[in-house]
Order: structure tokens, then C-alpha cells, then sequence
């Protein structure tokens, strides 16, 4: 564990356990619960996440004004960070509800109000890669503090994902219920579909008459120091001698400061998520991204270079060999698997329709309105 990784955690542990319930306190003596404040709440992104936006959305449809309460923590100051916090907190402890969608220290950080609930949506579906109290990348087995307190429904893509979801998040019974990933909802929008498209002649008009292939990869190692073997391996050089296939690189946002070519003006206008609709193939190696992309039942690559050793400091809830498509560990690999569709041979439909009703199969189109209705928000 590197330096700048602890003392991030200590900072975290302290801001935690001592800063924030007291300024919770303090609010609560001055203020009552009000059923009608929804805050959407991310420290992760400055403006709404993609996976907030259809409750957003369904929220505004049904006459309710929710605050979004948005920062990207990483990219503030230390004081700037103190500021945003102490403000969230104060709308905290008045709030009805309180939805977020990963990690989001503040609301976990003191003995809620009651009448208050807090709805975790989470940001990906399915399972890979270890997550939570699982892996020290994420929380390390010596923080201090419970980093997933106060939540009172989780929402998970399917009835497998519980246990794991319980287990990796420290949660208690029967609050991880398989409803379904909210953001999953547009893939299923014949509107949301077509705008995605013209989105994507718009920007990529080079890509036409050409397959495409959108490369997603995750990142190994802590969010502090992220690498990617994938990218450093040269896989654009892959496709520079396959005139019939048309290139995306869209790494994880943590490897913005490592690799800020892939961070252009186009990745800003097109979403990875409007991506989806228009891609023949996707690469990834452990990115969650995979499963919002298997809505479509179209192929895909698992490229990773570092398994083994991802194996055995991360590690799997689902081994990457038993997914319904190639595993390649080398650009050269994966040329070959491109150059004889090796893909879409262990990716046929039948099999796609299978894993996905396995591990997605909740992600019907309809996840929003059973989310607000268990929120009580009918």
C-alpha cells in the first residue's frame, strides 16, 4: 500500500469519525425532517451521474424537485472537500431521501434520522472483480469506520448478486433486493437508441461503413496509482492493420490524469453509455461497463494481460474464463481472435441471453419505477 493511499485513509478515517457527526449534530438540533427534500447526492462526478439520471428524470415526471448535490471530491482542495461535506451534511439532516450511486462517505459517517432513507443504486450490474471489504484496494482492512452504514436499500441487477452485494458491503439482511440497475432503463428506450446514434454520425463520421470496437478497460491497482497493461501494450497498433474495424478508447475516469488523450472533446460529447448502441464488439478486461453492454446481446472480448496477477491481488466473485467469450492476454492474441471472428463463435445468442439472464436478468427496462416504489415515492 503506497503512502499517499494511507494518508488518504487516514484523512478519510478522521473526517469520518469525528468531523462530520458533529456537524450532523449540530444541524439535527436545528432542523426537522422534510418527506418532500430528495437529495441526489455523488462525490464522484461534477454533475449527475449517468446512473442517477433516470430516477432523476421519473422523479421530475412525478411533480417532485430534487436537489442534486454533485462534486468531484478528487479534483477539490482539501478545504474545498471539508466545505462540500459540512454543506451536504447540514441538507442530510433534514432530508426524506437521499439516493446515491457509489461510495459516498458523508452519509455513512453518523447515526441517521429514522425517518430518513438512504437508496444505494449503485453504478454497475453483475459480477467480476472483488469490491468492498473484499479487497484492500477499495477499503483497507484497517480503516476505522463503516464505510456502507445507514444505507436502507441497495439495489442489485439480479437475485445472485445479493450474497455477494451483503457480504462485500458489510450490509445487513434484506435490504440488497434484485430489482434491477436503474441506469440500465434507456438501453431498453427506442428514443434514448436512436439519439445515441445520430450522436455517434455526428462525432464519428470517419467510423462509417466500418465495425466498431469500443475499448473500456478498468484499471488495476488503487485509485491513487491506476495502470492499465491494456493500453501500454499498444492495442491501437491491433487494429492499425484492420482497415474494416473502427477503434474507441474509453478508459475508466480515474486514468484521466495517466492517459488525458483518451479524454478528448468527443468523449465528452458521446458518453461510453451512447457508445453501446452503435458498437459491434466491446474490449474490456474487468470494467462493469460489460454488463450494461450485454442489454445489447452483442460480442465481446475479455483482453487482460494481468489476470493472474489480478487474480491474486484483487480477485474474482466470477472467473473471467467461465464468461461466454474469448480471454486473450496479448495484443497478438487478440489480433487473432479478431482476425478469424473467434468472438462471435463463443459468443453466440442463445449463450449471451443466458449469462445475462443469470446475472442481469432484474435489468428489464422497468428498474426506476420499482426502485420509487419501494422508496414509498408512488
Amino acid at each position: 500500500m503506497n503512502i499517499k493511499f494511507r494518508i488518504k485513509q487516514y484523512i478519510k478515517m478522521f473526517i469520518q469519525n469525528k468531523y462530520l457527526p458533529k456537524v450532523y449534530a449540530e444541524a439535527v438540533k436545528k432542523s426537522k425532517v422534510d418527506s418532500d427534500l430528495i437529495i441526489l447526492a455523488d462525490m464522484h462526478s461534477d454533475k449527475l451521474p449517468f446512473s442517477m439520471k433516470t430516477v432523476f428524470d421519473e422523479l421530475i415526471k412525478r411533480g417532485k424537485m430534487p436537489v442534486v448535490y454533485c462534486g468531484d471530491i478528487g479534483r477539490m482542495s482539501l478545504l474545498k472537500g471539508f466545505i462540500f461535506m459540512r454543506k451536504f451534511m447540514k441538507l442530510y439532516a433534514s432530508a426524506g431521501t437521499v439516493y446515491i450511486c457509489s461510495y459516498f462517505l458523508p452519509v455513512s459517517s453518523c447515526k441517521k434520522r429514522k425517518e430518513t432513507k438512504v437508496i444505494q443504486l449503485w453504478h454497475s450490474g453483475g459480477l467480476l472483480k472483488k469490491m468492498g471489504y473484499d479487497t484492500k484496494d477499495d477499503i483497507p482492512k484497517d480503516y476505522k469506520g463503516n464505510v456502507t452504514a445507514n444505507y436502507d436499500l441497495v439495489t442489485v441487477s439480479a437475485p445472485i448478486c445479493v450474497p455477494v452485494w451483503e457480504q462485500a458491503l458489510g450490509l445487513p439482511k434484506g435490504i440488497t433486493k434484485p430489482i434491477g440497475i436503474a441506469r440500465t432503463d434507456v438501453y431498453y428506450r427506442d428514443s434514448w437508441n436512436k439519439k445515441a446514434l445520430r450522436k455517434f454520425e455526428k462525432y464519428y463520421p470517419e467510423a462509417a461503413g466500418k465495425k466498431v470496437a469500443i475499448y473500456t478497460p478498468s484499471f488495476s491497482g488503487n485509485a491513487s496509482d491506476p495502470k492499465c497493461p491494456g493500453l501500454d501494450m499498444g492495442i491501437e497498433k491491433v487494429f492499425g492493420g484492420l482497415s474494416d474495424w473502427y477503434l474507441i478508447v474509453r478508459p475508466h475516469p480515474n486514468m484521466r490524469k495517466k492517459y488525458p488523450e483518451y479524454f478528448d472533446d468527443r468523449s465528452r460529447k458521446v458518453s461510453t453509455e451512447e457508445l453501446l448502441a452503435r458498437a459491434d464488439l466491446m474490449i474490456t478486461d474487468y470494467s462493469s461497463i460489460l454488463f450494461d453492454y450485454l442489454t445489447y446481446r452483442k460480442p465481446f472480448i475479455l483482453f487482460c494481460p494481468d489476470i493472474e496477477e489480478y487474480r491474486k491481488n484483487r480477485g474474482f466473485y466470477l472467473d473471467p474464463k467461465d464468461f461466454p467469450a474469448p480471454v486473450v492476454k496479448t495484443a497478438g492474441e487478440l489480433k487473432a481472435v479478431l482476425s478469424t471472428e473467434m468472438y462471435s463463435k463463443q459468443n453466440t445468442e442463445l449463450q449471451l441471453d443466458q449469462f445475462f439472464e443469470k446475472y442481469m436478468g432484474a435489468c428489464d427496462g422497468h428498474v426506476t419505477e420499482r426502485v420509487l416504489e419501494e422508496a414509498e415515492l408512488r
